[in-house]
């Protein structure tokens, strides 16, 4: 029985081995995607001051924040300073604000580090987690919007997903809706708070929460009925047999977009909300990434920094979306005293491994083979050796293992066996004699002598080949 000493503190984890190389193994194909788009690397504290974290994520995002009391006799009062980062959105924003002058007019960044949020910890949600971002700052142009659509679907599709869809809605769209639906102003923030989780929690439990916040029954059930009223519009826009996937997407967006239109009327932010949506959509087909797309209306996205477009991805099937974000053109106006505009897109490590694992898309390799080989240690006397052979082969580019200490073969090759290490180098008394080394593949059990000078190359060989054959 695990004793709760030893257990780390609820929603924090520890990452053994195979933990570790899954997130690491993900974190490397999508750094290698955002590269490739031009994006660089970012890094930011972990502790941020209070006020920079307060105030910009809503009310909900206020209330799980991880605050860091005062030190000395200020730990008395309550009062805290200092704040875990919430998200890296905020300290991003904060620091284009502090060396302005240093980021390039269109500043391109990727960022992935973890984040703290005092969640009640439940399966699948922690109060530690990684968050994978990508953002575009000093643009207003929708290509941009574009852009990282096509570089979040690309990570995707290099990790082994071809089942999500990336949902798209924009802010000033939504506002014109629940202004047509007779929600008022001051009611928007709540409203979006529970629309946000429609397709989590349902409709009933939507309305319920509505009510709850103080919305009137009567702009409710408006607004609830014509979202219901566009989730028909998936068999409305059916069109004929043998059309792509592309044509088949682009109707039902269009049918979407128009009935958006006749539901504000002549409500201009509507106008511009739809416009900027179309741009997005047709900058998308120019390059490639229309087929992913689902204009969604009900889609909110409940940070409060929002002003544009939002985005978020979904994977058939499975609850929760596996990233999302939008654009934020007055969040790093807080900090700087100008608007700047910006736009960003997070997926969500934690949830990209975890779906991977359950579905075994991992490379085999990267689970089961901490190292390629393993060198046995015949003696207290050719420890040496051992040692010796082991940094050659490592300057070759392999990854080896040594067994630390003299011990019997058999004990030596049943912990090869047990780390999953498919070959074992043997250095004994015949094979330095004759200048050979013994190998031993652990799947067929063959073993064979080795010319010692031709180590590195024949061991090369032998992985390539069961790499093959896997």
């Amino acid at each position: 029985m695990t004793s709760a000493k030893t257990q780390p503190a609820r929603g924090m984890r520890d990452f053994l081995p195979e933990d570790v190389r899954k997130r690491e193994y993900v974190i490397s194909v999508i750094r290698n995607v955002y590269e490739r788009y031009g994006f660089e690397p970012l890094e930011t504290p972990a502790v941020e001051n209070i006020e920079t974290l307060l105030g910009k994520y809503g009310e909900e995002g206020n209330q799980l924040i991880f605050k860091i009391l005062k030190r000395g006799v200020h730990e008395q009062t309550g009062e805290a300073d200092l704040a875990l980062r919430y998200d890296l959105t905020v300290p991003l924003a904060r620091v284009v604000a502090e060396y302005r002058d240093k980021v390039p007019r269109f500043f391109k960044r990727y960022q992935i580090q973890p984040v703290w949020r005092a969640d009640r910890p439940a399966r699948g949600r922690f109060r530690e987690f990684y968050q994978c971002d990508v953002d575009v700052l000093g643009s207003r142009s929708m290509s941009v919007e574009a852009e990282l659509i096509s570089a979040a679907s690309v990570a995707l599709s290099a990790l082994g997903f071809d089942d999500f869809i990336i949902r798209l809605n924009h802010r000033r769209a939504l506002t014109a809706i629940l202004m047509a639906a007779g929600v008022s102003l001051e009611q928007h923030d709540q409203a979006l708070v529970a629309l946000d989780k429609l397709d989590k929690i349902g409709r009933k439990a939507v309305q319920d929460e509505l009510q709850e916040r103080k919305v009137g029954q009567a702009a409710a059930d408006q607004l609830l009925d014509f979202f219901v009223e566009l989730g028909s519009l998936d068999h409305a826009a059916e069109i004929a047999a043998g059309e792509s996937r592309v044509e088949k997407t682009q109707a039902l967006n269009a049918a979407t977009l128009g009935r958006v239109v006749e539901f504000v009327g002549s409500n201009e932010l509507g106008a511009q909300g739809v416009d900027e949506l179309r741009a997005i959509l047709d900058f998308a087909a120019a390059i490639g990434a229309a087929k992913r797309i689902k204009v969604d209306p009900t889609l909110a996205r409940g940070l409060s920094y929002y002003t544009g477009a939002i985005m978020e991805i979904n994977v058939k099937d499975l609850p929760g979306s596996l990233g999302g974000g939008g654009r934020y053109d007055g969040l790093v106006g807080m900090f700087l005293g100008q608007d700047l505009p910006a736009c960003g897109f997070s997926l969500g490590l934690e949830r990209i491994i975890v779906v991977m694992t359950e579905r075994g898309m991992f490379p085999a390799t990267l689970l089961t083979t901490p190292a390629e080989l393993m060198i046995t240690v015949w003696s207290d006397d050719s420890l040496k050796e051992s040692l010796s052979l082991a940094t050659e082969l490592r300057k070759e580019g392999l990854r080896v293992d040594l067994y630390p200490e003299a011990d019997k073969l058999g004990k030596q090759f049943k912990y090869a066996a047990s780390r999953n290490i498919p070959f074992v180098v043997i250095l004994g008394d015949d094979e330095r004699s004759r200048g050979e080394i013994s190998v031993k593949d652990m799947t067929t059990g063959e073993q064979r002598s080795i010319n010692r000078s031709l180590a590195a190359a024949e061991l090369r060989r032998a992985l390539s080949e069961r790499e093959q054959n896997t």
